[in-house]
C-alpha cells in the first residue's frame, strides 16, 4: 500500500533489484517539450544574430532546467499515483504556455514566460517538499534548499518580464546563471548548510533512460522539420541530396549517443555508489550541449534543405559545423564521466570539424552539410568498431 511505504505515499516503491521505469504520464508530459524545442530552434532561426543566438541561449537553458528539474522529481516521486499525475498536467499547462512566448519572450510576452517558468519550477518544488513526509528529514531540508534558491531566481525572471530590452536579458541572464551554478554549489543555504550526496541519491537506469528520451525529443523535432520542409520544396538533386545528408546526420547522432553511450550511463548509473553526483555532472550538465547540438544542427538542415546551392554564409556555417561540433563536445565529456576517458573517436570527429572551418565558405550549404554528415559517420564507425573490439577483448580474459 502506498500509505505503507516508508519513503512516503507519493514516493516511488523501490523493492530489491528493481528497475523504476519511465510512466506514461512522464512520457505524455514529455510532448509539451517537443513543441519546446520546436519553438526553440524556430525562433533561433529567425533569430540569427548575435544578440538573437544570447536570447535564444537564454531561453534553451530554462527550457531544458525546467525539464531536467521534473525528471529528478519523478525520480522520486510515483507519477502512478493521482496527486503527483495532476501536478505533471499542470506542470504541461505550465510548459505550453512556457513553449508559446518563447518567440516573443524578448518582446510583448516576456512576463509570461517569466511567470510560466518561475511558477513551474517553484510550485513543482513545493509540492515535493509537501509530498515528504517529516521523518524524512534530509530530504525536507533539500528540499527546502532548492525551493529556496528557486525562489530568489524566480524574483529575477519576474523582474526581468517586467523590465525590458537590455535590462530583461541581463537579470534573465543572472537568473539562469544563479539556477545553473546551484547544484555545483548544492544548494547551500544558512543553517542547513549544503546537501548530502545520500539526499541526492536517484533511481540511476530511471534517470539515464528520462535523459535519453529527451535526446530522441530533439532528434526528432528535427526530422520532422526536415520532412515538413522538404515537402514544400520542388524535388531536385540538390534537394533530395540535402534532405538525405540531414537524415543520415540524424542518424549518425543517434548512433553516437545510444549505440554504446546511452547503455553504458545507464549501467554506470545504476551501480554508482554516489548516483546523485553522476546524475547531476552526467545527465543534468553534460545533456545540456548534447540538445543544443542537435537543435543548432536541426537550423542547419532547414537552412540548408532552402538553400543547397551559392557560398554559404556565415549562419549556415555557424549551425552546420556548430551543431555537430557541440554535440561530440557534449558527448565526449558525457562519456568520460561515466567510462573515465576520452574517446578519440570524438576528439578526432571534433579537429575535423574545426579544420572544415577554415575553408567552410569556399564549400556551398549542400556539401558543407554532407562534409559534416560524413565526419559524424567516421566517428560513429570508429567508436563502434573499436569498443567492439575492446569489450571482445575483455570477455576473452
Amino acid at each position: 500500500m502506498a500509505a505503507d511505504n516508508t519513503r512516503g505515499a507519493m514516493f516511488r516503491v523501490i523493492g530489491p533489484n528493481q528497475h523504476s521505469r519511465v510512466t506514461n504520464a512522464e512520457l505524455f508530459f514529455d510532448l509539451v517539450f517537443v513543441f519546446a524545442v520546436t519553438q526553440v530552434s524556430h525562433t533561433l532561426l529567425h533569430h540569427f544574430t548575435p544578440l538573437g543566438a544570447v536570447h535564444v541561449a537564454v531561453l534553451f537553458l530554462a527550457v531544458w532546467w525546467v525539464w531536467v528539474f521534473t525528471a529528478w522529481v519523478t525520480n522520486w516521486l510515483n507519477p502512478e499515483l493521482t496527486p503527483v499525475r495532476i501536478l505533471l498536467f499542470a506542470m504541461m499547462l505550465g510548459g505550453l504556455v512556457l513553449s508559446t512566448t518563447i518567440p516573443t519572450a524578448f518582446e510583448g510576452r516576456g512576463l509570461w514566460f517569466a511567470i510560466a517558468y518561475a511558477t513551474m519550477q517553484v510550485g513543482r518544488t513545493a509540492f515535493w517538499l509537501l509530498a515528504t513526509p517529516h521523518h524524512r528529514t534530509a530530504v525536507r531540508q533539500n528540499a527546502i534548499r532548492i525551493l529556496t534558491w528557486l525562489s530568489i531566481s524566480a524574483v529575477l525572471w519576474i523582474a526581468g518580464g517586467l523590465s525590458e530590452g537590455d535590462t530583461r536579458l541581463w537579470l534573465w541572464i543572472s537568473a539562469v546563471t544563479w539556477e545553473y551554478i546551484s547544484p555545483a554549489a548544492r544548494f547551500w543555504v544558512p543553517k542547513l548548510g549544503f546537501s548530502s550526496v545520500e539526499a541526492w541519491a536517484v533511481q540511476g537506469e530511471h534517470m539515464a533512460e528520462r535523459c535519453s528520451l529527451f535526446v530522441i525529443i530533439a532528434l526528432g523535432e528535427a526530422i520532422v522539420v526536415n520532412g515538413a520542409t522538404f515537402t514544400e520544396l520542388e524535388w531536385t538533386a540538390d534537394n533530395i541530396l540535402a534532405f538525405v545528408s540531414a537524415l543520415v546526420g540524424a542518424i549518425a547522432m543517434w548512433w553516437i549517443y545510444f549505440h554504446r553511450g546511452a547503455e553504458a550511463g545507464s549501467e554506470r548509473i545504476s551501480r554508482s555508489a554516489e548516483s546523485g553526483r553522476l546524475a547531476r555532472l552526467a545527465y543534468t550538465y553534460l545533456h545540456t550541449p548534447i540538445v543544443a547540438g542537435i537543435i543548432l544542427t536541426a537550423v542547419s538542415d532547414e537552412l540548408v534543405l532552402k538553400h543547397p546551392a551559392g557560398h554559404s554564409d556565415l549562419r549556415t556555417i555557424v549551425s552546420t559545423i556548430g551543431g555537430p561540433l557541440v554535440f561530440l563536445v557534449g558527448t565526449i565529456l558525457f562519456k568520460h564521466a561515466i567510462r573515465g576517458f576520452l574517446q578519440l573517436s570524438h576528439g578526432i570527429g571534433i579537429i575535423l570539424l574545426l579544420a572544415l572551418s577554415w575553408f567552410a565558405s569556399e564549400l556551398s550549404p549542400l556539401w558543407l552539410s554532407v562534409a559534416t554528415t560524413v565526419i559524424m559517420i567516421i566517428v560513429a564507425v570508429w567508436e563502434s568498431v573499436s569498443l567492439g573490439a575492446t569489450l571482445e577483448e575483455a570477455e576473452g580474459h
